[in-house]
């Protein structure tokens, strides 16, 4: 019972001693959004909290040793981001390239594929953006952090009630009715509309093999909105930073 009390006080000790000095690197080391860390950041945090985890659960584990550890490594990422500062070619290598997955209202099936990102991902981000018809998206790049920016269709930009003239917001719902080659009837069937409506709408736009299709949706005014696969961004260079 003895070593029992005793440890609990060992393990109480390291806590209180690993948490001041772990505030103190994490401050040294710079200003971070939690939600945005760049890949290098988030594995060094994730080393840090290995590496404290062992000290505190482990009181085998000599306390010196792993102070030390994690003064080194906080010391290690200050230099790496030095040097992504001054080096960038060093910095691309040790992070994600942005990527285009959505240009001009159309998703770009390949790449979305680079990014191991899905439909689903996209279109749950374009709606905690409050966007809920990808037909008024200009770009959507996919940043190396994982978040989406968007840049609307100058149409759909904000403007004041005193530049429009109106109270009611002209943003509409578009609900996802096609998704790699996949109908969903159901859809058609609750927006009052059916196969024959659809097949109809997808002839008249010169498409005869619904596998061809990556992604489609109806607004709430019943237009078809069509993403082909291998849709590509005609004419716009890669974005590197």
């Amino acid at each position: 019972m003895g070593d029992f009390f005793y440890h609990c006080l060992l393990i109480l000790g390291r806590i209180i001693t690993i948490l001041p000095l772990f505030l103190f690197i994490t401050l040294y080391m710079g200003r971070r959004s939690i939600g945005e860390l760049p890949i290098f950041d988030y594995l060094v945090i994730l080393i840090l909290g290995a590496v404290a985890g062992a000290d505190i659960a482990d009181p085998s584990v000599r306390h010196l040793e792993t102070g030390f550890a994690i003064i080194a490594i906080g010391i290690f990422q200050r230099i790496i981001g030095k040097v992504k500062i001054s080096n960038r070619k060093i910095g691309k290598l040790i992070t994600f390239e942005p990527v285009i997955v959505i240009y001009k209202g159309k998703l770009l099936q390949a790449n979305l594929r680079r990014t191991n990102y899905t439909i689903d991902n996209i279109l749950q981000m374009l709606r905690e953006k409050n966007i809920f018809d990808i037909q008024n998206v200009e770009m959507g790049v996919l940043e190396g952090s994982g978040m989406l920016s968007v840049q609307l269709k100058p149409s759909q930009m904000p403007a004041t009630l005193g530049d429009l003239n109106i109270t009611e917001s002209s943003n509409q719902i578009a609900f996802p009715v096609i998704v790699e080659g996949v109908v969903y009837n159901t859809v058609l069937k609750q927006l009052g509309l059916d196969r024959d409506w659809l097949e109809r709408e997808l002839s008249r736009k010169g498409i005869s093999v619904l596998g061809d299709i990556f992604f489609a949706s109806i607004s709430s005014k019943k237009e078809l909105h069509i993403s082909m696969k291998n849709e590509q961004a005609e004419s716009i260079p890669p974005i590197y930073h």
